[in-house]
């Protein structure tokens, strides 16, 4: 345990934290909720969805200066403030959702990789393309952490560049006027904020981590809020951009137009790989260290703290 490696605010809680906000969604399903929402509608689903996320964020800071961090993240924090009972059952439905979201960036990564190369799309080429991913992300994650945190910079870059292939991109596609409401055969409101709304709950990520921080009490409030406010930024500026440049109804029937429009599509299919992926080691790093932490205070089965870091 000596010589476990600790990370900062930024490799250790901002770029995980980040690079699990701007995945999927942001990719896959983002043009999808400007199509049904309109603009005002798309700006006000990122801005509550957003109240709801800083809010807790800010939560979280303020527990996590106040008091000792261990490992375990969320599930630290609240049982340390409210105790063993409540926090285990928080803790195990973070865990199981920690772990099922895996599955959301994987057949996220499985769907844009088969369509790009050809391969089937149906369930069953997901389901393998899917598997393959998860042990190559889950061999990365056992062989050290740090190596699992470093490949992360890599994928930081490639989303940069794929935000800016997609803002320079081609005007083809760019509808008469803006659609400022959701318009006939619209998806309802609540049904669109409910697809997205899972984008911005990504900075859970790094906070996970906090077992793995030299300073959870600094890093964790530095990280987990200024990931929060760049996703705001990115999702509030392709909002706009999507509904000036797109149309509607290509938005809301084509869920790769982000590739299409862009002035370098190689450069997009690497960012959305690159957000799939990590997302996905994200939750793999960060959902056994909550199992772990509750079985060390006994919520679940000691066996499950064994291990090492």
């Amino acid at each position: 345990m000596a010589g476990t490696k600790k990370f900062g605010a930024f490799a250790g809680v901002f770029t995980p934290s980040l690079l699990t906000i701007l995945g999927v969604i942001m990719y896959m399903r983002m043009g999808w909720v400007v199509g049904n929402a309109g603009l005002i509608g798309t700006l006000a689903i990122i801005l509550i969805a957003h109240v709801i996320s800083i809010s807790t964020g800010l939560s979280i800071s303020s527990i996590a200066t106040d008091k000792k961090v261990g490992a375990g993240g969320i599930y630290y924090i609240l049982s340390r403030s409210m105790g063993i009972p409540i926090g285990g059952a928080i803790g195990l439905a973070l865990y199981v959702g920690t772990a099922f979201s895996i599955s959301l960036y994987l057949i996220g990564f499985a769907e844009s990789f088969n369509g790009y190369f050809g391969f089937d799309t149906d369930i069953n080429g997901l389901r393998i393309t899917g598997s393959i991913a998860l042990v190559a992300l889950t061999i990365i994650a056992l062989i050290s952490t740090a190596v699992a945190l470093k490949t992360q910079f890599f994928i930081l870059a490639a989303i940069a560049i794929s935000l800016i292939a997609i803002f320079f991109g081609t005007h083809e596609f760019a509808p008469e006027s803006v659609a400022l409401f959701s318009g006939e055969g619209s998806v309802p409101l609540e049904v669109v904020f409910a697809i997205f709304f899972p984008a911005v709950t990504g900075f859970t990520a790094g906070i996970a981590m906090s077992g793995d921080l030299k300073d959870p009490k600094k890093s964790i409030p530095i990280g987990t809020l200024l990931a929060i406010a760049v996703g705001l930024f990115v999702y509030i500026g392709l909002a706009i951009f999507i509904s000036i440049k797109v149309n509607s109804e290509i938005l809301r029937s084509d869920y790769n137009i982000l590739m299409k429009i862009a002035l370098f599509a190689p450069a997009v299919v690497a960012g959305i790989w690159g957000a799939t992926l990590s997302s996905a080691i994200g939750g793999i790093l960060g959902g056994p260290r909550i199992l772990q932490a509750m079985s060390f205070d006994k919520v679940t089965p000691k066996i499950f703290g064994k291990g090492r870091g």
